[in-house]
């Protein structure tokens, strides 16, 4: 297993749209195998393929109290919605900044598991707005979107600022 490289916000590469896995392989197993154990040690709770400048529609979230349920989602699919939900987030991408969103409350999610097989899955509270968080990164969307254009400016010259000074 490898740690990957996390790319920050507001790297363009972050906006791309990401394509379909195909064929569920070794690769792409080996490619979520990195992607938890990046997100583990970063540390966080969810972490999509683009964060890691893949542009496959690969997602890993574990939120439960020891990290150790991970799900692995293949072209997730978020197939219904409901409810709201309030709920402070944060951004291995955007590292340091935490702002409230809305999000459905419990979604169903439909999605290839690690060995291509299809599932459903059922998810309310913080899986589903970490899995639904994660999702928008491969449609290029970030948490931040969900914020006033100030708040989101605020951020984005923050960020750039980190970037000079650690250059």
């Amino acid at each position: 297993m490898a740690l990957l490289h996390i790319l920050r916000y507001p790297d363009p590469r972050l906006r791309l749209i990401s394509t379909p896995v195909e064929v569920v392989d070794d690769e792409i197993r080996q490619l979520l195998d990195d992607m938890l154990e990046t997100m583990y040690a970063a540390p966080g709770i969810g972490l999509a393929a683009p964060q890691v400048d893949v542009t496959k529609r690969i997602i890993t979230v574990d939120v439960s109290p020891k990290g150790d349920a991970p799900v692995c989602l293949i072209n997730p699919e978020i197939i219904s919605h409901e409810g709201k939900e309030v709920m402070e987030e944060g951004c291995l991408s955007v590292p340091g900044f935490h702002e409230n969103v809305e999000r459905a409350d419990q979604i169903r999610v439909k999605a290839l598991d690690r060995d291509g097989k299809s599932i459903e899955l059922e998810a309310e509270g913080l899986l589903s707005v970490c899995i639904q968080h994660e999702t928008d990164h491969l449609d290029g969307r970030m948490f931040v979107d969900y914020l006033s254009e100030i708040k989101r400016k605020r951020i984005q010259k923050k960020m750039e600022k980190q970037r000079r000074f650690s250059m």
